[in-house]
């Protein structure tokens, strides 16, 4: 038995961290289905980026959608909605099997409204509009200034993916933004059962530290971090307040392990993905960290409710200098600003092609 089908039955759902026309036109996003237990799809600016700057395959939608586009945004949009649509129809049928638990994909809010609240529940709204797909989930950072975005976007029923987290008090501050959305629900008599998931970014911290200590703690932060997230996340399911939600029809948001590839050459290209086994929880990565599992993965202990030895280890971390509240902000920021540098990098690029086009008609 694959690994990825091994992790997928202990409870772990694996989703894949990429979307292009060429994984949808190829097949390949349905063989990654169909043989190696994945079960939904993420994205984000970087990955469209990527997708659309290197492959001639959006060129004739581009040329043709041009012209009723009202700006290089808009066409972005119509561009990731097509194949986000294509995705989540192949994932329909998982969508359906598991009650909604599994078969998304999502879609980003410009990172350009990541301290916008107002902006980004506007934006939320209108992308779930445009989309039509039950099963997809409208990412939303959990700044400070998106948590309100969220609770809001919660109560009006669209299931959001809470992005760029990075900590535990940032992810209990999504959370409760959830579940005030899903209160506020209740008390409005509307139905409490909306979708989302906390997204927590991984490996961003061993990037961060790297070189900066001892040798004995190179790749242990994240994992580190992640533990001590999973232990509030494990209190929170098991809380009276949660308990009551879920008694009249709330969902649980489920805990994503995000950033989950490995970025340092010398470490396990399946590192994150061993050390952060946990049922109902779930891990998107990249292919090549998909394909590494599957090729020769181990599933390690699941991750403790009670965080394990994390605490022991961060204080490790502390005595090394690391001020791990001050980081998980640090962070934070510039996740936001990377992903802002991408989405313009996205824009030029479109419009590069748009001007091209134009010339060439």
């Amino acid at each position: 038995m694959k690994p990825t089908k091994i992790i997928h039955d202990l409870g772990q759902s694996l989703w894949l961290d990429n979307i292009t026309r060429d994984l949808l036109n190829s097949g390949t996003l349905q063989r990654y289905i169909d043989e190696l237990s994945v079960t939904g799809l993420t994205s984000n600016p970087t990955i469209f980026d990527h997708a659309i700057r290197n492959s001639p395959h959006y060129d004739a939608d581009i040329a043709r959608k041009a012209p009723r586009a009202t700006s290089p945004e808009d066409l972005f949009f119509d561009l990731a909605l097509a194949d986000l649509a294509r995705a989540a129809d192949l994932l329909q049928p998982i969508f359906a099997l598991t009650d909604w638990i599994d078969g998304w994909v999502s879609l980003e809010v410009s990172p350009s409204l990541a301290y916008d609240a107002q902006s980004s529940l506007a934006a939320a709204r209108d992308l779930h509009r445009r989309a039509g797909k039950p099963n997809l989930f409208i990412k939303i950072p959990g700044t400070a200034e998106g948590l309100p975005a969220i609770e809001a976007a919660i109560f009006a029923g669209i299931p959001i993916n809470v992005t760029l987290l990075f900590s535990r008090e940032q992810y209990v501050a999504a959370a409760e933004a959830y579940l005030r959305g899903i209160e506020r629900r209740i008390e409005a008599g509307l139905n409490p059962a909306v979708a989302s998931v906390a997204s927590i970014f991984v490996s961003r911290w061993d990037v961060a530290v790297n070189g900066k200590v001892p040798a004995e703690l190179t790749n242990r932060l994240g994992i580190a971090i992640a533990q001590r997230t999973y232990k509030a996340y494990s209190e929170l399911l098991a809380s009276a307040r949660f308990q009551r939600l879920a008694n009249s029809g709330g969902r649980a948001q489920r805990l994503l392990w995000a950033s989950t590839g490995t970025k340092d050459p010398k470490a396990s290209d399946i590192l994150y993905v061993k050390a952060l086994a946990a049922p109902f929880t779930v891990n998107t990565m990249p292919d090549g960290t998909l394909n590494a599992f599957a090729d020769h993965g181990e599933v390690g202990e699941m991750l403790r409710p009670d965080g394990g030895e994390c605490e022991q280890n961060l204080a490790t971390f502390a005595k090394a200098g690391i001020d791990v509240d001050a980081l998980a902000a640090r962070l934070q920021k510039e996740g936001a600003a990377s992903f802002v540098t991408s989405w313009n990098d996205l824009m030029t690029c479109i419009e590069s092609k748009r001007s091209a086009m134009r010339k060439a008609s």
